[in-house]
């Protein structure tokens, strides 16, 4: 979308007309017979003198104020905010502007900080999943009752790695389950939720996730060791490596340390030696690093490193031989910079949708939300005897106008429903529990749609803004057909007025208007020279270049300008007595066409002003006409009661 000012600096920001009742609201002015009130009024002339943007006195602003309504007026009179460009633009807003009342920003804020706190700490685990094969519900059963029966014989004392390395199904079980260090933000949040209630020791009961049934094992905690600026140099060992070339590679690292030791430089080693080639050409450079990101052998040791330039002996990790050097580090940062990134990190998991649920919740409590229970058994059913929601389906029940839920004076009924369902897609697998799914999605949506078509009725400050919003757009598309967009086409119309205000556009020094000129030789100045008696000034730029030079050589070089003095050498030294500059090879002839003015001869040697200035005069011209177009009525005894804070 879009940024346009919303009604120009005289009505800027957010609009809230505050608290009032309605019978104590009464009409300030009337504009083409339109009512607005003394709260608009007095809101938006209070806000500008506490913002400072235009400090006006009561009089004064009632006039820009009237002005700004006749100016909406016109633009609502043309039609523009009845065409489709303008229809979805503002819609566009509306949604955005919706977002923050259709959630509980409550809700986003505990979630926030709750996550801000598990990154402050490290929980070390291990698990075993048992994944879905499938979605159906049998197949869920079937998971989770195979997950609880791993549980009871972690729970009857057999040993959880050994248990993992036989059941779990996913690439941990190499590692007898072991993850490694996790925290906040570093796994599903059902995971993440069950890691951080458990004290070391403990196993959790079965979790489900979007990947199945887990089972979760904490080993330790500790608090966050912050952010790591390291260099490596790594000696690579091949898994099947021989006992012969394990104890080569053993030697070769450890002669690189005795070097280091010896005062060798550490950068230069790591781009001779390193078998790291990404870090190698970095003198063995890594990114900023926190827990969780390397093996843990690494890890540790390099977390072991308390001060900058201190370094490890060699390490042995899977991958081969590190010496790992600290350059530095750093502790987590605050919260209010970490927010943005923590709220990206939740809309990509559950969390991005509880707070939307429990405004769907609590907007059900209060518009007394009612789900027929026999209504929807009978949809699952049906689902669950056809083993299928399609076409068929959905005619079995598009005529059925039982009402399936209600809220406030709102009814959904089951024909309702079979128009909501998807069209061409046909669901076989866990049909019933699409149909529970999908009616629980619909009627979250529908009390959600509700909701935002009454934010206007319910919210002042969301129906002042779309209200700002709108007159600001109008008044934008006006102003710009009216005033702006015709002040800068209207060439005849701008030098009119530059003959008519001549002698208020001057300047301080001098002006040289006209061409500088560079040739090749003699023959092409003479040649150029007879050719600019016979051009008007707006062919030169374009005549000069195409009868004079080819694709493949340039003889002549034209620039067009209005020069002042001191802003090209080349125009000094011709026109203004500068000094001489260097020659150039290529183009040493070099002579100016035009003439010097001390004083603007049309309006496009001030285009700028004069444009600026005609806009001005334009308005004003504009807004008589609009004054005498429109009927205005202003209630003197309401102004009079304005509260001016």
């Amino acid at each position: 979308m879009k940024n346009k000012f919303l009604i120009t600096a005289l009505l800027a920001g957010n609009s809230w007309f505050g608290a009032f009742a309605a019978d104590v609201d009464p009409i300030i002015m009337k504009v083409n017979n339109k009512e607005i009130h003394k709260s608009e009024f007095e809101y938006i002339y209070n806000k500008n003198s506490q913002q400072q943007i235009d400090q006006k006195s009561l009089d004064e602003y009632v006039t820009l104020f009237k002005n700004y309504k006749l100016k909406v007026a016109e633009a609502e009179s043309l039609g523009i905010d009845t065409t489709e460009a303008f229809k979805n633009e503002l819609a566009g807003y509306r949604d955005e502007l919706a977002k923050p009342y259709l959630i509980d920003a409550s809700v986003d804020d505990r979630l926030a900080k709750e996550a801000y706190e598990r990154m402050k700490e490290d929980v070390e685990v291990s698990h075993i999943l048992v994944g879905l094969r499938a979605r159906t519900l049998e197949d869920k059963a079937e998971a989770k009752k195979k997950a609880e029966s791993i549980l009871e014989r972690i729970k009857a004392g057999e040993d959880f790695g050994a248990l993992a390395e036989e059941y779990s199904e996913d690439g941990s079980r190499q590692n007898k389950g072991y993850l490694g260090f996790i925290r906040g933000g570093r796994t599903v949040y059902p995971f993440e939720k069950a890691a951080f209630a458990l004290q070391p020791g403990e196993v959790s009961d079965v979790v489900e996730s979007q990947f199945g049934y887990h089972l979760i094992k904490v080993h330790s905690r500790r608090p966050n060791p912050g952010e790591f600026l390291l260099s490596h140099i790594m000696i690579l060992v091949p898994r099947d490596a021989s006992d012969e070339v394990k104890a080569q590679k053993e030697a070769e690292a450890r002669a690189i340390y005795e070097e280091l030791k010896a005062g060798a430089d550490f950068a230069t080693l790591a781009q001779e030696r390193s078998e790291d080639k990404g870090s190698a050409v970095r003198g063995g450079a890594l990114p900023w690093v926190s827990s969780g990101q390397f093996v843990k052998e690494f890890e540790d040791a390099a977390f072991a490193l308390k001060n900058k330039g201190d370094i490890t002996e060699p390490v042995l990790s899977p991958y081969g031989w590190h010496i790992i050097k600290l350059m530095d580090r750093r502790g987590i940062k605050p919260f209010e910079q970490m927010r943005s990134e923590i709220t990206r990190m939740m809309a990509r998991d559950e969390r991005g949708s509880m707070a939307r649920a429990a405004r769907v919740a609590q907007l059900k409590t209060d518009y007394n939300f009612s789900l027929d229970e026999a209504q929807q058994e009978k949809l699952v059913n049906l689902a669950k005897e056809t083993g299928k929601v399609d076409s068929s389906y959905i005619a079995a029940i598009h005529n059925d106008q039982s009402v399936l839920f209600s809220f406030k004076d709102h009814s959904f009924t089951v024909a309702d429903f079979a128009a909501a369902l998807p069209k061409g897609r046909d669901v076989t697998v866990n049909a019933s529990g699409y149909i529970a799914a999908m009616i629980a999605h619909v009627s979250d949506n529908e009390i959600l749609n509700f909701e935002k078509s009454q934010l206007e009725n319910k919210y002042p400050d969301f129906r002042n803004l779309m209200n700002e919003y709108r007159d600001g757009m109008l008044l934008f598309e006006v102003s710009n057909r009216e005033v702006w967009e015709k002040a800068s086409k209207d060439t005849e119309g701008l030098q009119k007025y530059f003959k008519k205000n001549k002698k208020k556009y001057k300047w301080d020094k001098p002006h040289y208007k006209g061409f500088l000129i560079q040739c090749s030789d003699d023959t092409t100045a003479t040649e150029v020279k007879k050719r600019l008696k016979k051009l008007d000034a707006d062919s030169v730029i374009v005549v000069l270049p195409r009868e004079f030079n080819t694709d493949s050589l340039t003889k002549v070089k034209v620039e067009r300008g209005l020069f002042v003095e001191g802003e090209n050498a080349k125009v000094d030294e011709l026109v203004f007595d500068g000094p001489a500059v260097k020659v150039d090879e290529n183009f040493p002839v070099v002579f100016v066409s035009g003439k010097l003015l001390k004083k603007p001869e049309s309006y496009t040697d001030v285009r700028g002003q004069v444009t600026a200035d005609y806009q001005t005069y334009l308005e004003k011209v504009w807004v008589e006409k609009l004054n005498k177009k429109y009927p205005v009525e202003i209630n003197e005894d309401v102004l009079k009661t304005v509260n001016k804070q």
